[in-house]
């Protein structure tokens, strides 16, 4: 406690010393050298940014040795004006864009008197001298490039080794990956706030089992995907990184409104819905609206945003021939019900610059969200539950410049809600195994994230040893408290099956065979401090050569339930010879705590190196690379079980005619059934009388390490022209992800030891043994939009050649005695061949063309094989490729899809502007399958099911058409 107090102490220190201002993800540096006619360098020249948009300034003096550094700038044009005495001026305007390090160097001619300055029309928008492995997605591409559903992180597919999960309408949590990890590793920030869902899947606050999108598109003003090698001011990430800007408000007032809508008339037919069947009821209507301009010319301005998504979906329920199980007549649960989904998404900024060098911001977003869904097919409506989903945060942001000082920091406040509640919590569940579910959803949960975050950052581009230095430091301060109230199976959930022996019954379906059922205190709190610090040097130490150093350091007060004591009883159980001598492995004491042996993890040192070589004056080829570490952190729903389970049991009951042992009791008596069990009453009146079955028990190893990776990559950029080039090899390790094994494995290692005298069934062990391995490589060629007249475009094409592999399963590792004992597998993201390409186009009379192709080799599916035999341990799980088909190459391609936009702008009426919209999504309807599966019999043969598909990962050809109104 001591060692987190000066911890606090210090984070909050180094927080509020130092002035206030915003953080560094969101902006953009401007830098170069000034020398004469004769390459001299050229001190006290006054370089000045000005913001087309707001009318800011921000100025910096070359210094000796001809180098300046514009830090800080807000995303957006400039126009970069740079002076001095006796020289001819220069005008330049420039593009900068979020993270991105630009280049621009000048060269000043002597002047006997001081004349306007000459504006020069190349502009500097390029970047060429990052060693970052980064993609830029620009605000044309945001605004212009169809997108499913108007979701922001769909266009994170536009950077190389990105993939995008769960791309269909009806997909629930919507998220991306990169580096053969899951997407729980990634990070996203928005106007410098941290996104990460510390509690649940995902990866972002709000996106696990959502349809819905974590930000308003229409806000967006830009963002970069970080793939490998980003640099030490980005934390709580392994994997890949997205950092987004929003809109602000300009010196003139404008705004927007849009609407666009698709019905069931405008989706192709599913390809595996029967042809007796109608395609189900489906509407989409979004709409949304923005408001920006000056409050205060120059100096406030407000941006605004709104953005809905309605959806009104109907699920089928139909139990087919099988209408009569017991006493219940399934007939009259049939029918097509409504399924509505609402999403409301609200953003504000208030942008305020004080003075020149001087900008406070402030910006509010809230995401809310229903969703009544979890029912159709052979779910009935009373299966219903209402997913609600809320995400509000607040960011408070101040920047300020002093000579070559820069300071930047941000204090942020986010609470992130998610609740599913059953709408039939008073009717048990009731599960006809092989024909469908009645009664009411059987769990409900809260959680909630609440985060206040500071962070501030130093920039300083004075300092001169060995070459030119830009130096950044910063610290994070995150104080976050989680609140879980998780009543799984709080509405018990009662199976019946056909198979009269399950039960000793004398009827199929008659009475139910088992039961499971929760209860105890659902009731979760933790109070966690993560504090990060870094330094990271940009170092010159030639004007062709640039060295990236960088070191980060991050802290976590309460990764593990740290002050976890475990119970007596289940130490002293565990370690009875009865049980020591039967299992594969004993339990070793680094599982057992008092509260004191499990300190906070101080090791998190995390190095970060590249560099950029630029082999020409103009620096249009640049050689690239770097090393890197990056450490993360396991969310809380994957560690709270090892608590969570001693004070909430899910326990199943095995029922009987007799009360005798069963096939299905693991050899234990059963309890004789009565028609009074069945209701939430009836076992807790069996919890009660002490017929309780005995729970599971989690443990957690004392030494689990938070997940890491490390990365490195190399590469060769070039600029062509208008055209941009690049090549890049990325490697990624990743290391120390979680999963859980057995415990209590027999000692011939089969699955899984029980005795009637220990007080728990089975025990579940935790390990950070899970590992990846990825190798890729990544060519882009890209030709930025610009706009502005007819004949405008822009196109850009990404591939990327990849192997990705891990040892272990997700979060449960079952198949085999511990994690290491898993071969090296293809991972589910295992595709060796993707494509993405991406275009905008305008043509005269106001149309613009765009659109998106993805094109990918596929992921392997697995098949089980016995021809080793079909006995426990006998049989072997063997990876296939999906079938592929032609798209411009013959065969090369399992998923094919091209979405296509197209946008007619009518001509202007007293300066407003109305244009009309046409998305096709999956244009020529391709059959993106999935599902497969199969067997290889003992004698070679395949099944019947063998190589086919069994769903589409894709949704067939659909269309929306909209109106865009802006003024």
């Amino acid at each position: 406690m001591r060692f987190q107090s000066l911890v606090l102490l210090s984070g909050i220190v180094a927080v509020v010393c130092v002035r206030p201002l915003a953080a560094q993800t969101t902006t953009g540096i401007l830098r170069g050298y000034v020398t004469d006619s004769g390459q001299a360098p050229l001190s006290g020249v006054q370089l000045t940014a000005h913001n087309v948009a707001n009318g800011s300034d921000q100025a910096v003096t070359s210094q000796s040795n001809g180098f300046y550094a514009l830090a800080g700038l807000s995303p957006g044009d400039y126009d970069l004006t740079v002076r001095r005495v006796g020289m001819v001026p220069q005008r330049q305007r420039v593009q900068v864009q979020v993270g991105a390090v630009l280049t621009a160097d000048f060269r000043l001619a002597a002047s006997a008197v001081e004349i306007e300055a000459v504006t020069v029309t190349a502009a500097t928008t390029v970047e060429t001298r990052t060693s970052e492995v980064a993609t830029n997605v620009t605000s044309a591409q945001v605004s212009n490039l169809p997108t499913l559903d108007r979701n922001f992180l769909d266009l994170a597919a536009l950077a190389p080794g990105v993939l995008i999960q769960n791309t269909r309408l009806d997909g629930q949590r919507r998220t991306f990956s990169a580096g053969a990890q899951n997407p729980e590793a990634i990070n996203v920030f928005i106007d410098g706030a941290n996104y990460k869902n510390d509690v649940l899947q995902g990866g972002v606050a709000g996106q696990d089992a959502s349809r819905g999108n974590p930000f308003p598109l229409n806000a967006v003003q830009e963002f970069r995907v970080l793939t490998q090698n980003y640099k030490a001011e980005y934390q709580d990430a392994s994997s890949a990184v997205i950092a987004a800007t929003t809109r602000s408000g300009g010196n003139s007032w404008n705004g927007s409104a849009f609407y666009s809508g698709m019905g069931t008339d405008y989706i192709a037919r599913d390809s595996f819905l029967a042809s007796n069947v109608a395609k189900p009821d489906f509407k989409r209507n979004m709409l949304g609206a923005t408001l920006g301009g000056p409050i205060i010319r120059d100096r406030l301005h407000f941006f605004g945003s709104y953005e809905g998504n309605y959806q009104n979906r109907y699920a089928t329920v139909n139990y087919g021939a099988a209408t009569q199980v017991d006493t219940v007549d399934l007939t009259r649960y049939n029918g097509s019900f409504l399924s509505p989904f609402r999403s409301n998404l609200f953003f504000g900024k208030l942008s305020y610059t004080p003075a020149d060098h001087h900008a406070l911001e402030l910006s509010v977003n809230t995401r809310a969200e229903t969703d009544i869904r979890d029912f159709g097919t052979h779910n009935s409506y009373e299966q219903a539950d209402n997913v609600n989903n809320h995400v509000n945060t607040a960011v408070l942001k101040y920047r300020g410049l002093w000579g070559l000082l820069l300071n930047e920091s941000s204090v942020s406040l986010q609470r992130y809600d998610w609740n599913p509640v059953p709408l039939n919590p008073q009717l048990v569940n009731r599960n006809y195994e092989g024909i469908g579910i009645l009664g009411g959803y059987s769990t409900e949960q809260a959680f909630r994230q609440d985060r206040i975050a500071f962070r501030n950052d130093v920039t300083y581009s004075g300092l001169h040893w060995g070459g030119a230095h830009v130096v950044k430091g910063g610290a994070t301060a995150d104080v976050l408290n989680y609140n879980v109230a998780k009543q799984l199976n709080g509405n018990p959930t009662f199976f019946y099956n056909a198979d009269t022996a399950l039960g000793h019954y004398d009827a199929p379906y008659a009475t139910p065979y088992k039961a499971t059922f929760g209860f105890g205190s659902p009731d979760m709190a933790a109070h966690n401090f993560e504090l990060g610090a870094y330094l990271q040097d940009d170092w010159n130490p030639t004007k062709h050569l640039q060295i990236n150093l960088g070191l980060r350091w991050d802290y976590e007060s309460d990764m593990l339930n740290n002050d976890y004591v475990t119970p007596q009883g289940v130490r002293d159980s565990l370690q009875l010879p009865i049980f020591r001598d039967s299992v594969l492995f004993p339990i070793g004491p680094n599982y057992f705590t008092d509260g004191t042996q499990r300190p906070p993890f101080l090791g998190a040192f995390q190095p970060r190196l590249g560099f950029s070589y630029a082999f020409d004056s103009e620096e249009k080829t640049t050689l690239f690379g770097g090393f890197g570490i990056f450490y993360d952190r396991d969310f809380y729903n994957a560690t709270l079980d090892e608590l969570y389970r001693r004070q909430y049991k899910v326990l199943t009951y095995f029922f009987s005619s007799d009360g005798s042992p069963t096939s299905v009791s693991n050899g234990q008596n059963t309890i004789a059934w009565q028609d009074s069990y069945l209701s939430k009453d009836g076992l807790q009146g069996l919890v009660a009388n002490g017929q309780a079955p005995k729970p599971e028990v989690f443990l957690i190893d004392n030494n689990t390490r938070p997940p890491m990776s490390r990365q490195w990559s190399v590469g060769l950029r070039h600029v062509q022209g208008q055209f941009v080039f690049s090549a890049t090899y990325a490697g990624v390790r990743s290391f120390n992800g979680l999963s859980y094994i057995f415990g209590n494995r027999r000692a011939n290692g089969n699955c899984c030891y029980q005795n009637a005298t220990l007080p728990f069934t089975n025990v579940l062990l935790s390990s950070d043994d899970v590992r990846t391995w990825y190798d890729a490589f990544y060519f882009k060629i890209d030709r930025p939009y610009r706009g502005g007249h007819t004949w405008s475009w822009g196109a850009g094409l990404s591939y990327t050649r990849s192997k990705a592999q891990h040892i272990g399963g997700d979060l449960f590792s079952l198949d085999h005695p511990t994690v290491q004992d898993y071969p090296r597998l293809p991972t589910t993201s295992d595709e060796r061949n993707h494509v993405v390409a991406n275009w905008i186009l305008d043509f005269p009379l106001g149309v613009q063309f765009s659109g998106l192709l993805t094109l990918g080799s596929g992921v392997p599916y697995t098949v089980t094989d016995q021809r080793l035999g079909a006995g426990a341990g006998q049989t072997q799980t063997v990876y296939v490729r999906p079938p592929q088909y032609d798209f411009l190459i013959p065969n090369a391609w399992a998923y094919r899809d091209v979405d296509l936009r197209l946008r007619k702008t009518l001509p202007r009426v007293g300066g407003t502007q109305l244009s009309l919209i046409a998305e096709v999504y999956n244009v020529f309807n391709y059959h993106n399958y999935g599902g497969y599966g199969g067997t290889i019999g003992t004698d070679g043969s395949l099944s019947a099911n063998y190589g086919r598909p069994g769903s589409i990962i894709a949704d067939p050809r659909y269309a929306q058409i909209g109106a865009q109104y802006e003024f």
